[in-house]
């Protein structure tokens, strides 16, 4: 397959915006969002709202422990995030997953566990592991990453932290004040055992499924060359960028849809 690298720039960002407003999908794939790390399903509500108005069923799964869950730190791992996953989606076919982050590596291991149902895999600004692989080994790799020197372990307590002055810097640093000072106030603690839990993926299941990588090329969290490295581990050859931070469904949520709907078809 011819690679594709589609740059997204501010002009087009206005373009997409409108069309997004006009545009009906005939495309009936479900629409499968799994949130990152110190984050919830409720951050991608504008990119949601989207994709639905373009009638699209789309569904953002909220991981245990995250948003208003209240799931006790001890009893989440990455089989109950994959788990809860696979809930959501049922026996629903065709379905197109969409892996933000560390929700790249819990949307592999679904892809992997229910292979035949999954359509497609979208990695926004995501970790695209390979078989064996943890978030914390792949985030171990990276140099340019703004999170290690704002990350605050409790291994006692079993929850990483950001620190409070850090967090515009690792996750919004392209987003209004206000924005940044909202999420500065309200983030939580991230359950720790999942992030260094490796996952098991193999070529014949995982292998198979068709890919889409979007960069966000300003991102502090994954640095963009550990971003490029997965991208060509993984044999990734749809590819778009975006001029965003870590979190482009907060400055970009109409192209973001609109790239995830074009990738439904």
């Amino acid at each position: 397959m011819k690679n594709i690298f589609l740059f997204v720039t501010a002009l087009l960002f206005s373009t997409f915006t409108a069309f997004s407003q006009t545009a009906k999908s005939n495309n009936k794939s479900t629409i499968v969002i799994v949130h990152g790390a110190w984050s919830s399903s409720a951050d991608w509500q504008h990119v949601v709202d989207d994709l639905t108005a373009s009638g699209n069923p789309v569904i953002a799964v909220n991981l245990p422990g995250h948003g208003s869950d209240k799931t006790a730190i001890p009893a989440i791992s990455l089989k109950l995030y994959v788990d809860e996953v696979k809930k959501t989606i049922g026996d629903k076919q065709d379905v197109v997953l969409v892996g933000h982050s560390f929700g790249g590596i819990v949307a592999s291991q679904v892809a992997e566990e229910i292979a035949p149902q999954i359509k497609k895999l979208i990695y926004v600004a995501a970790y695209v592991p390979k078989n064996g692989e943890s978030l914390l080994s792949l985030a171990q790799t990276d140099s340019e990453s703004h999170v290690g020197k704002n990350l605050v372990v409790d291994k006692q307590a079993g929850i990483a932290s950001i620190r409070k002055e850090g967090v515009a810097d690792v996750f919004l640093a392209d987003a209004p004040k206000q924005v940044a000072d909202y999420v500065s106030n309200n983030i939580k603690p991230e359950p720790l055992a999942p992030l260094a839990t490796p996952v098991t993926l193999t070529d014949t299941k995982f292998g198979k499924i068709d890919k889409v990588f979007i960069y966000s090329l300003n991102d502090h969290t994954i640095g963009y060359t550990l971003q490029q490295k997965m991208v060509r581990d993984a044999g990734i050859q749809r590819l778009y960028s975006l001029p965003s931070s870590h979190t482009p469904f907060v400055m970009f949520p109409h192209v973001l849809a609109q790239i995830i709907e074009l990738e439904t078809k």
